[in-house]
């Protein structure tokens, strides 16, 4: 069942920005437009959440997630801001007012319709392939617990596929999410792994001409 509701408080201030925010993970941001200062200002002053839309163009995307400020970490004397952000809640825009400095929308939250847990066997699968590609990559994001009810979303924080990340987010399926991030972390495993040879082979031969084929990782 689907558990839409529209935002009792009105308004949410948009900050669109080539980000995708999953919920329950944090989001360090450096304040320094005019408008978004007074904006995460009046978000501070009234203990309001803000939205966080990924920026396409001249556009944003429908779908986003609300932000909270969990802590200033510094204010500059010219106004600039250091956040820390956690996110909460999934959105999607039906209107977007104009009348400010700075975008606000009425939106509709929504939860997964999908109440059922992913496969103990994908959700294992998923954990050994982040752990592999954290200790490669020498991420140091901690590894989530198993029965994280978003571990989907916890899990792709590793991801920087901005495209990847906005399908991720849209999916109303833990599920299916599980799915797709095993799917995806295999990839990445594999494209590091390639890579890594490729610097390999480069140092041996100076050319690199018996490199392996990424053409099936497009």
């Amino acid at each position: 069942m689907s558990h839409n509701t529209k935002m009792p408080e009105g308004l949410l201030p948009l900050f669109p920005l080539e980000v995708v925010l999953f919920p329950n993970t944090s989001l360090p941001l450096h304040i320094f437009e005019d408008r978004y200062k007074e904006m995460i200002n009046e978000c501070i002053t009234e203990d309001r959440a803000f939205g966080i839309v990924l920026s396409r163009g001249n556009g944003v995307l429908r779908t986003g997630t609300t932000a909270a400020v969990e802590q200033v970490l510094q204010r500059f004397e010219d106004g600039r801001l250091d956040i820390l952000t956690l996110g909460r809640r999934r959105f999607e825009i039906l209107s977007i007012q104009t009348d400010r400095n700075f975008f606000q929308a009425e939106v509709q939250y929504f939860d997964d319709d999908d109440q059922a847990p992913a496969s103990l066997q994908t959700i294992l699968r998923a954990l050994e392939q982040f752990e592999e590609l954290v200790k490669l990559t020498g991420d140091e994001t901690e590894t989530p617990e198993a029965d994280h009810p978003e571990l989907s979303f916890q899990l792709a924080q590793i991801s920087t596929d901005l495209s990847f990340r906005q399908t991720l987010l849209q999916m109303r399926s833990e599920a299916d999410r599980m799915e797709q991030v095993r799917e995806h972390l295999a990839v990445l495993l594999e494209r590091h792994k390639l890579g890594k040879e490729i610097r390999k082979v480069a140092r041996l031969n100076g050319h690199g001409k018996h490199t392996p084929d990424l053409s099936s990782l497009e």
